[in-house]
């Protein structure tokens, strides 16, 4: 069984911090939304924007193991998870609006898919455009 978890550590723990991530952005566009009384479109952006920044450090930490030599490549990696996530929240929206629009399938259905793209593209985005290690 520890070979299996350390075989697969990296993935596990990208899982871990996922369902992470998505309670940080929920509570934020709750608390947001609900204690402070921002509209809903704000919150969820808010929501947003800090998940993915919470994302960022788990997954630069402890997903990746990610170091860096200096703040330029801190940074680097910063904006090139944004980015990513960004170009991950527009496909998401795309197939959204194609399975639901075009397709008819139910919103639940459609967002089930769309999440599990999302997750797997993020995944791919991490590991070897952002994070990669560097070659000795």
């Amino acid at each position: 069984m520890k070979e299996l978890f350390y075989k697969y550590r990296e993935v596990i723990s990208y899982l871990v911090f996922g369902v992470a991530t998505t309670i940080v952005n929920l509570v934020v566009f709750f608390i947001c939304k609900d204690v402070l009384g921002i509209d809903y479109k704000v919150s969820n952006a808010i929501g947003w924007f800090l998940s993915v920044l919470f994302a960022f450090f788990t997954n630069k930490y402890f997903v990746f193991a990610s170091n860096h030599q200096d703040i330029l490549s801190f940074i680097r990696e910063m904006l090139l998870f944004y980015w990513y996530r960004v170009l991950s929240f527009v496909v998401d929206m795309a197939l959204m609006i194609l399975m639901i629009e075009v397709l008819h399938i139910s919103d639940f259905w459609a967002k089930i898919v769309t999440q599990v793209a999302v997750v797997v593209l993020n995944y791919f985005f991490s590991k070897f455009l952002i994070f990669k290690k560097k070659a000795p």
